[in-house]
């Protein structure tokens, strides 16, 4: 019996996040002398329900993986007692990306058939990589957007209340813990409750109290005592364990007594709107209230509608899964092949899955009030807007640095001022109008009509 392990997935065998028809491809694609150059698109053909923009997010962990993709000993290994030939081991020991990359900036908003990435490289490197670009891009992605729209409840209101991601023990696994509290700051919020995360991304950190610490003293003073004992100021202390308006009331003599400053209090039960009008009119002006507990942008627009007051939030489980839109279903699709040393369009015709040809351009059209429209054309196409896509790989090398996680969530910030508003809705928002170029439009029924022909004989 083999020895438990907690991490599965590490920097060597870290090629081996691929599924297995990748490999089996690759193979074929070296042993029938067939590797073309080819273009793949990563893009998503519906939004989520209810929601009327995705912000892309997780580029930086992709071009991490594109950099430093190697297979080790160990993935080598379990590839020859998978039954792969010593001849396709000796390729993939040497393997290094050679292609080049477009994609669009984290913070960015995107649309149904948007490249958030596109790949150009010999079609046996391109292959590889759909799994874990549509995993990391994906995820973080769906999880900026649940944020996004969190802090944009807020900020429609014309408030500042800070956001915390408390869902890290509710995500689906420890790197999607991790990675949910980075896509989540992307997104808007002001910090996590997970330490891992804080280290990796340097992200703000904060944390209160649990039930256990009240339950474990004898009484709710003594807990409360011993806590501001220890971290004076900063406490936040949570109040409601027994009674909460009992325990504001103590939280507030503790305070006083010891003559502390205490930070805030945190509600986590109950008819939170009601209970936090109560509490503030209990605490002194300077003690901040902080609600958790099923919070999410549902929550925090009934919470206000309500009259419920706070000074912050600390999103979870809803946060941590986008529970209510748990995927973003993107795909990653051959758009372009090489054919007599040029790149020709290719698509699909599968009914209901029809992609469009051909590698892309995203323009988008800004005025003084902000988005106006987008155009989806061809990348050799000059039209209108200002293009979205950006060089992150050339040749192999990456040659963009992605900025501090500050940065992008500014771009988060501003992209959110510039949306319609009623794109921006949470519950059936309007669609942002895309359109199609002239010159894709083209394209697209060219080559359809190139490949009925070829099926029809």
């Amino acid at each position: 019996m083999s020895e438990p392990r907690f991490g599965y997935v590490s920097p060597e065998t870290l090629a081996l996040f691929t599924d297995r028809y990748e490999l089996s491809m690759m193979r074929g694609y070296r042993e029938t002398g067939h590797t073309p150059e080819a273009t793949f698109s990563l893009y998503f053909r519906s939004l989520p329900t209810d929601r009327g923009y995705v912000i892309a997010a997780g580029l930086e962990q992709a071009l991490a993986y594109l950099r430093d993709l190697s297979f080790g000993p160990r993935a080598l290994e379990h590839l020859r007692e998978e039954g792969f030939p010593e001849s396709f081991l000796e390729f993939l020991s040497a393997f290094e990306f050679t292609g080049d990359v477009r994609a669009v900036p984290e913070g960015t908003a995107v649309f149904p058939n948007e490249p958030l990435l596109e790949v150009t490289a010999p079609i046996e490197q391109a292959q590889l990589f759909e799994t874990l670009l549509i995993n990391q891009i994906g995820f973080q992605s769906l999880i900026a957007t649940k944020a996004a729209r969190m802090r944009d409840v807020v900020r429609r209101r014309g408030d500042d209340q800070t956001l915390v991601s408390f869902g890290s023990r509710r995500a689906h696994g420890t790197d999607a813990g991790v990675k949910a509290a980075r896509a989540a700051y992307v997104g808007g919020v002001d910090g996590t409750s997970n330490e891992a995360a804080a280290e990796a991304f340097d992200l703000p950190v904060t944390g209160t109290m649990a039930h256990s610490w009240v339950q474990s003293f004898p009484d709710e003073r003594t807990a409360f005592e011993a806590f501001v004992g220890v971290y004076g100021e900063d406490s936040v202390l949570l109040i409601d364990t027994y009674d909460t308006v009992a325990g504001a009331e103590i939280a507030v003599d503790v305070a006083r007594e010891m003559g502390v400053d205490v930070r805030g209090v945190r509600l986590d039960s109950g008819d939170l709107a009601a209970l936090s009008r109560t509490v503030r009119d209990i605490l002194p002006e300077e003690m901040d209230v902080f609600v958790s507990s099923g919070v999410d942008e549902f929550f925090l627009r009934e919470f206000f509608a309500d009259g419920g007051v706070a000074d912050g939030f600390g999103p979870g489980t809803s946060l941590a899964t986008s529970d209510d839109a748990p995927t973003l279903n993107p795909v990653y699709k051959l758009v372009a092949v090489e054919e007599e040393g040029e790149l020709r369009p290719s698509m699909k015709l599968s009914a209901g899955k029809v992609s469009y040809p051909g590698a892309k351009s995203v323009r988008r059209v800004v005025d003084d009030s902000g988005f106006r429209r987008d155009v989806l054309a061809r990348a050799d196409e000059d039209t209108v807007g200002r293009e979205l896509l950006v060089d992150v790989v050339r040749d192999g090398d990456v040659v963009y640095e992605s900025p501090p996680l500050d940065e992008i969530r500014d771009r988060t910030l501003e992209t959110l001022e510039h949306l319609p508003p009623d794109v921006r809705s949470i519950e059936d928002p309007a669609a942002y109008p895309v359109e199609i170029s002239e010159g894709l439009a083209e394209t697209t029924e060219r080559v359809r009509s190139e490949l009925r022909s070829e099926t029809t004989g």
